[in-house]
């Protein structure tokens, strides 16, 4: 083989390693059933994206899925993701810079029994799971609507998250859905109501 041919060959291999990297990146990016819950959003989404940020987080399509009450709406994303959904409301600070979207992605609701947090908490979880998973941190308040149900609510130790909270509600038993977010919207009972 001679030189050039080794060089054509070693710059063909490169290419091709490069975009399958790039691929996996990609692909990994992607808002699916099997990104991870943290404090403060799901996969790359995040609290405090504006809507163009968080639909290139989820490297997905959103759409507004309920009509928008004056506070707040919700957003799903496109495809065969179902039970996850965003929470949109208006940042007032940026409302007021011009040219800059104001609606921002406040927390994210989790119907969906395999969206799993980082620590393996998920729909159908006990209490005492969700306690041992985080154990310390948890703040049992009684639910607003379930006879017996239970919000519990992860409190994070980690200074950095203090305005972060995950909030697993449960019928007295086991969970039944969650949410992650900021402060004050991840507490809203009612969502956007």
């Amino acid at each position: 083989m001679n030189s050039k041919t080794k060089i054509l060959t070693i710059a063909a291999i490169t290419v091709t390693a490069s975009f399958f990297t790039v691929g996996m990146v990609t692909a990994q990016t992607k808002l699916t059933s099997q990104s991870k819950v943290t404090i403060n959003g799901i996969g790359a989404v995040k609290a405090g994206m504006n809507l163009p940020e968080a639909a290139a987080a989820a490297n997905a399509r959103l759409y507004v899925s309920a009509s928008p009450s004056d506070s707040c709406y919700y957003l799903e994303a496109e495809g065969d993701i179902k039970g996850i959904s965003f929470m949109v409301t208006k940042d007032e600070a940026k409302s007021r810079q011009k040219y800059i979207t104001s609606d921002v992605i406040a927390r994210v609701d989790i119907d969906d029994p395999r969206v799993t947090t980082v620590s393996g908490a998920k729909i159908g979880d006990t209490e005492a799971r969700i306690k041992s998973l985080y154990p310390g941190q948890i703040k049992v308040t009684p639910h607003n609507y379930v006879q017996n149900g239970h919000y519990l609510t992860l409190i994070p130790k980690d200074k950095a998250d203090q305005n972060y909270r995950v909030v697993f509600e449960t019928d007295g038993q086991r969970v039944t859905r969650y949410r992650s977010g900021k402060l004050p919207e991840v507490e809203f009972v009612e969502g956007c109501s």
